[in-house]
């Protein structure tokens, strides 16, 4: 039975960690596309806009999982008979809570900078980026397969 709960144990914290671990790729792609189409045209234009915005991070919830895995364990621990299981369920959800945030904290809120372009055929476009180098505001762009270059 104790080699069951062990196994279940070390089950459930290894899911935790790997759940804790995935991140989402970078942000580099358009968020409107101007041409409507998969078409390989090359459209210039001009950036006539830069922003900083704010992205918020996202709980995976490993923090929480595994923060209510080792509360648990340490609760079982404390209490004796009846009180025993009361010291479990106190200390798992005591674990969830501060699993959740220690994970909330360690996760910065991104930044991402917006960048609006005016195109040649009048529309206009924004891209994110998680860096610009050194864009301005007025460089010449081109749009080609979906990515903005400069010209």
């Amino acid at each position: 039975m104790m080699s069951r709960k062990l196994s279940v144990l070390c089950s459930v914290s290894a899911l935790a960690l790997i759940t804790a671990c995935a991140s989402s790729p970078p942000r580099n792609e358009a968020v409107f596309d101007p041409a409507g189409s998969t078409s390989h045209a090359v459209t210039y234009g001009n950036v006539t806009g830069i922003e900083i915005v704010s992205v918020a991070s996202r709980s995976s919830g490993g923090g929480a999982i595994l923060g209510a895995v080792l509360g648990g364990v340490l609760g079982h621990q404390i209490g004796g008979g009846s009180g025993r299981d009361a010291a479990t369920v106190v200390g798992a959800v005591g674990g969830a809570v501060i699993g959740s945030q220690v994970e909330r904290r360690n996760k910065r809120d991104g930044e991402i900078y917006r960048v609006t372009v005016r195109l040649d055929n009048g529309r206009v476009a924004q891209f994110d980026y998680e860096r610009i180098d050194d864009l301005r505001v007025g460089d010449r762009v081109k749009l080609q397969d979906g990515q903005l270059h400069r010209a």
